[in-house]
């Protein structure tokens, strides 16, 4: 049974007996032609022999090994790679498929490739997760044909995987690295000037052709007999809050992904970014109750405490409880800090619904409000309107556009920070908002 579940016929075979068949027909009228298909139907079995002989004599012919990292970063291109050894002693041709989670929805990923004898090939394909949460591999399929390729045999390696997907690592690394460089300005984070002097005393140090002469510490110059100047440092260990609205509107798609996991990403690289600052990086999420806090913190392994925390943020379809959450910050955090709320307001009244606990909250914190524009909106604005529907389709657009631009003024007029922006631009707008706030010395 094993040897008959394993076991193809290639359409080579059956090009090849339907060719038999009609010179058999043909060979009723000339006898000529009715022997040399007797001859070729000889020949065709005996090549069949040879083949399945080759094929299925050996006992372990080809292995196959699936490389997947530890866990896979949503939104990204993920490298995946499998690695085929061949142990026969002759060329071979592969067809491999790999059964990859269901939540990719891809039923035709396979690979055609040739082995020479006794060779390892490797193939490497790409997937890119939408959602967070666990992911099934199941086994790696091998077709094997000999260069003969009357037969095909099936090979299944068991390398059944469970394999976590968390909010985007990879993102992260790319903007900590690039932080690291000094090249932040390559990813789109702008330069901003800063404000005045930094504020936090570093050092006594020997004046450089350059410095500032009202930075000269005049009792040390004289202690020294030399000139002498105090050098500053940003200030450090601020606390930077990202607060994540998991109501039913940030449940809403964009590119595959929806609005909570684009939030999620851009909090991991802010609390990220935040600690390779010195500053200390903290988390709240809410809807109608608050689903998890985590206090601020400025150490390395306090990131890997958020990304956990973030891995099993999900949206409970109800509405965002924003006086819970003014309570929550009024109760649990004590010192002045950073507030970024990560949130949706579709209309300039549903804003204003919540607009007294926004107030509440940047009375005694800096509070960045930071929500999203409908980018198909504008697609629908383009082109003549060749009917009422389409009037009223563009009318519609045009006020949810002034409503977002009215929501952003409302906010600044009570001395709140607005961040209005697509979401696949979240990230460096919302980095590029942290930057300029900290280099004005606001926080």
């Amino acid at each position: 049974m094993k040897f008959i579940r394993a076991l193809y016929i290639h359409s080579r075979l059956y090009l090849a007996a339907t060719c038999i068949v009609s010179l058999y027909v043909c060979g009723s009228f000339i006898p000529v032609v009715y022997k040399l298909a007797n001859f070729l139907l000889l020949t065709l079995v005996l090549l069949s022999f040879i083949d399945l002989f080759l094929l299925f004599l050996p006992k372990k012919s080809v292995q196959a090994e699936r490389l997947c990292p530890e866990k896979l970063s949503n939104g990204d291109q993920n490298t995946i790679e499998i690695d085929v050894k061949s142990q026969y002693g002759f060329p071979i041709n592969l067809t491999i498929v790999d059964e990859i989670p269901i939540q990719f929805q891809i039923r035709d990923l396979s690979f055609d490739l040739s082995i020479p004898p006794g060779q390892t090939r490797r193939i490497k394909y790409q997937l890119r997760p939408i959602t967070r949460g666990e992911y099934h591999f199941g086994v790696i399929n091998l077709f094997v044909r000999t260069p003969l390729g009357l037969f095909i045999r099936r090979f299944k390696t068991k390398q059944e995987q469970i394999i976590p997907v968390y909010p985007s690592f990879i993102q992260m690394h790319q903007y900590e690295l690039l932080a690291i460089s000094n090249r932040l300005n390559e990813a789109g984070i702008k330069k901003i000037r800063r404000i005045g002097h930094q504020m936090e005393f570093d050092q006594i140090r020997e004046y450089v052709r350059g410095d500032d002469y009202r930075t000269i510490n005049w009792k040390a110059t004289a202690r020294k007999s030399q000139l002498m100047v105090n050098q500053f440092q940003d200030e450090k260990s601020q606390e930077v809050y990202c607060l994540i609205d998991m109501g039913r509107s940030m449940k809403m798609p964009f590119n595959g992904m929806s609005l909570l996991d684009y939030a999620i990403n851009a909090t991991l690289v802010i609390a990220n970014t935040a600690n390779q600052k010195q500053d200390k990086a903290g988390l709240i999420t809410f809807s109608k109750e608050i689903q998890a806090t985590v206090p601020a913190n400025s150490q390395r392994p306090h990131i890997l405490k958020i990304m956990q925390v973030l891995y099993n943020q999900s949206t409970n379809f109800q509405e965002p409880n924003f006086e819970l959450l003014y309570g929550t910050v009024k109760r649990k955090i004590r010192q002045r800090s950073l507030l970024l709320l990560f949130t949706n307001f579709e209309s300039l009244d549903s804003m204003k619904r919540q607009l007294p606990y926004l107030q509440g909250l940047a009375r005694n914190h800096l509070l960045v409000v930071v929500f999203f524009s409908n980018s198909e909106i504008p697609k629908l604005l383009k082109g003549n309107s060749k009917n009422i529907e389409d009037i009223y389709i563009k009318t519609i657009g045009e006020k949810f556009i002034y409503d977002k631009k009215q929501i952003v003024h409302e906010l600044e007029k009570n001395g709140i920070h607005a961040v209005l922006t697509k979401p696949e631009h979240l990230t460096i707008n919302t980095l590029n908002k942290y930057l300029e706030l900290k280099a004005r010395g606001l926080i």
